[in-house]
């Protein structure tokens, strides 16, 4: 037997910590000396004792190789710790990648106009319509109609808080002319629907989110960065792209004051 200042030199271990692992139960002496109160421990306890140390390597509590060392759900502790550690890997591999992306931006390589980021974009309720717009021209008397028809069927029907309204492109394709969009709102809840206005919810969804200040012609310069940032960053897109309108005709009368968001749907490839 070896008392716990030999035993703390031959596994690089403090005695500090020797005394912890004994009061929590994980490794206790083999031996006390009930008179000097020595702690004694053998050479087969250090077979016990690296285990432990492997374990606190690789981010086990004291309370999970607790249970690890009596038995207690051993593959659950493990696959909980094993899941957390993916995520862990996961979330560094895509800071990883952003801090790559952005140091490109810095050099010049890419357009530094735009900036994206991930976020989650809310489950909400929606009233939309689905239609076929002529042009862009057409939004500033097509989307106030929509509004109007939805408050002559529902007079109570308020807009969510904060207000949240955006269009999806349904061709998969770029079109100037004769395209078809879904014009979305979001409501605080389901109401009377018209012929052509319906009410749906919408799921929350992970998406790369862009800024876009200014005119809508040129939002063509914002959905070339957000592609290229979603294949340069490991992400796949997952559904149609959203345009989300915060500021426009209706409160800047200068269009280089327009604030349009962005959203695609993305996973993690």
């Amino acid at each position: 037997m070896y008392r716990i200042g030999l035993f703390s030199q031959m596994s690089k271990t403090t005695v500090k910590t020797l005394r912890y692992y004994d009061e929590v139960g994980i490794l206790r002496p083999a031996y006390i000396d009930k008179r000097t109160g020595y702690r004694y421990y053998t050479s087969d306890q250090l077979g016990a004792l690296h285990e432990i140390i492997a374990l606190r390597q690789i981010g086990f509590s004291i309370e999970e190789i607790s249970q690890l060392m009596k038995g207690e759900q051993v593959m659950g502790v493990l696959e909980k710790r094993r899941a957390e550690i993916e995520k862990e890997f996961y979330e560094a591999a895509d800071k990883l990648s952003r801090i790559n992306h952005y140091i490109d931006e810095q050099k010049g390589s890419i357009a530094m106009n735009y900036k994206a980021v991930i976020k989650e974009l809310p489950e909400c309720m929606v009233y939309y319509k689905k239609m076929v717009v002529p042009d862009y021209d057409a939004y500033f008397e097509m989307i106030p109609a929509i509004g109007r028809e939805v408050l002559e069927a529902n007079p109570s029907l308020e807009l969510a808080e904060p207000a949240y309204s955006f269009i999806v492109y349904l061709d998969g394709e770029y079109k100037e002319k004769n395209f078809k969009v879904e014009f979305c709102e979001a409501v605080d809840q389901a109401g009377n629907e018209t012929e052509a206005i319906k009410f749906k919810k919408i799921t929350r969804t992970t998406a790369v989110s862009v800024l876009h200040l200014g005119a809508y012609d040129k939002l063509g310069e914002a959905y070339a960065y957000a592609i290229k940032w979603i294949e340069n960053n490991g992400y796949a897109v997952t559904d149609h792209p959203r345009e989300s309108y915060i500021d426009g005709i209706w409160n800047k009368e200068n269009e280089e004051e327009w604030l349009t968001e962005l959203q695609i749907p993305v996973s993690r490839k």
